[in-house]
């Protein structure tokens, strides 16, 4: 099987979610939320988390992979950068549109990377988000295409600004799965060992909002709408239950660099976080 290298540059789509206020809501109970932050979890006056947009583009995930003829065996998310233009409505139907920019190889033991960028429309007309994704391709690397190297980010030296802790349920993942992730690597007991887990594992894209929040409470508290930018890369993985540990540094006006970490063993969840709000 060798990537379709004909895709690159075609447009992929149109992929369309309709949502309602309980898809907000669901989502935001998926990703740790509850009465403490309850503008998320109730209809009344209810906001939207900015990360819930990656559980609407989650089918764009698996066609980007279709259309590059990948083996959808070895995709793992990688990198996934958001930027934000309005503020997100509680229900509707959004339109994604986007296209592989390019291929990347690793070597034929380390996999490929695909790269694909995306636009959001809602029904009102205007565009929610733009979307830029990474997808490690584990078993389709070999190709003879150039190596793939990702954009640095600076982290400060001194101690982060900001550390948040949360505990995610042992049973998180079943919830977080009804916002549209159904891969059994994150439920099923005998296909996480067979990919070499002792047990199901947190969708990274769980750990993802558990860390928007986080942003969130520490610099633009009940304001989700102020969030313009949400970029990281997945690096580690966790287990259902285990502590996540958010690491967050102001480095300018409405910017800061952040990263998760297992909250029992330090090792990286995720890395290279950026954020960029309104002040």
């Amino acid at each position: 099987m060798a990537l379709n290298q004909d895709a690159i540059g075609k447009n992929i789509g149109s992929v369309v979610k309709e949502y309602t206020w309980k898809d907000v809501v669901l989502y935001a109970l998926g990703v740790g939320a509850g009465f403490s932050e309850i503008e998320y979890c109730y209809e009344k006056n209810l906001k939207v988390l900015p990360s819930f947009a990656v559980s609407t583009i989650i089918d764009f995930f698996f066609e980007t992979g279709i259309n590059s003829n990948s083996n959808l065996a070895g995709l793992l998310h990688g990198e996934q950068e958001l930027t934000f233009h309005e503020p997100f409505p509680v229900e509707g139907t959004l339109t994604t549109n986007g296209k592989i920019t390019n291929y990347y190889d690793k070597g034929k033991d380390k996999g490929a990377i695909i790269k694909a960028e995306s636009e959001t429309y809602h029904s009102n007309g205007k565009k929610l988000f733009t979307g830029v994704i990474t997808i490690f391709s584990r078993l389709d690397g070999g190709f003879g295409g150039e190596n793939f190297h990702g954009k640095p980010v600076d982290f400060p030296t001194r101690d982060p600004d900001h550390v948040v802790m949360a505990t995610p349920s042992k049973d998180q993942p079943l919830l977080y799965r009804l916002s549209g992730d159904v891969f059994q690597l994150h439920v099923d007991q005998e296909f996480a060992e067979m990919c070499s887990f002792k047990r199901p594992i947190m969708h990274g894209l769980c750990t993802h909002g558990y860390a928007c929040r986080a942003l969130i409470q520490s610099l633009t508290p009940g304001t989700p709408e102020k969030v313009k930018r949400l970029d990281c890369r997945f690096s580690g993985v966790l287990y259902p239950g285990t502590p996540i540990k958010t690491l967050i540094w102001n480095t300018g006006n409405g910017k800061a660099v952040w990263r998760t970490i297992n909250g029992e063993t330090n090792d990286l969840v995720i890395d290279n976080g950026v954020f960029e709000y309104d002040c």
